[in-house]
């Protein structure tokens, strides 16, 4: 397994970082990368499938955020069509019908007039009281945060992606490696004893 300071060492020679998630860099020359970390194939093979797991992990867990950001952005249109709605049918003195869910699988009609303000859940079972005007705007700053988190997110699993390849790569070219250096060293071995 590979120690912290192997894990320090691989970062400070030309990888990059991205919040959090670790680089890796394209292995030009197995043999100069092992020496500057100071490892066998066998103990690079295990750090790089270690590193690979990590991936692995960081990949379900922004996966989870992505699909629970996709389903938010949605949600929060809807509040934005429901209070521009409102706003359009205030002063008409024409009411506002409208079925909402009360409890999952559970409706209730509504009719709605000229309405000053308005509630919006918070979360945590927290309700608050806001004017269309402030209401909109919270659910716009809402909808515009989570659009931008939905774009970092996005770039996080393709910088993540692209850091998958690159151990891939790297664990296939250092086992090609050390299985060429194995053929080698018998070939010099089955010579040695022939001669």
């Amino acid at each position: 397994m590979a120690s912290s300071s192997t894990l320090s060492s691989s970062s400070a020679s030309g990888a990059t970082e991205r919040r959090g998630i670790p680089g890796s860099r394209f292995v030009e020359d197995v043999q100069t990368y092992l020496t500057q970390l100071g490892l066998d194939a066998n103990s690079a093979l295990a750090f790089l499938q270690e590193r690979l797991q990590q991936y692995k992990l960081v990949e379900m867990k922004l996966l989870a955020q992505q699909r629970d950001l996709q389903a938010k952005i949605p949600d929060i249109e809807k509040c934005l069509d429901v209070v521009a709605t409102l706003q359009a049918k205030k002063g008409t003195g024409e009411a506002l019908v409208a079925d909402f869910e009360v409890s999952e699988g559970i409706y209730s009609r509504a009719r709605i007039e000229d309405a000053d303000s308005l509630c919006l859940w918070l979360g945590a079972n927290v309700m608050l009281e806001y004017s269309s005007d402030e209401a909109t705007g919270l659910l716009q700053k809402n909808l515009d945060n989570a659009k931008a988190s939905l774009e970092v997110l996005i770039a996080d699993l393709q910088f993540l992606r692209d850091q998958v390849t690159i151990t891939q790569v790297t664990i296939a070219r250092v086992y090609n490696w050390d299985v060429h250096q194995r053929r080698i060293q018998h070939s010099a071995g089955a010579s040695a004893t022939v001669s």
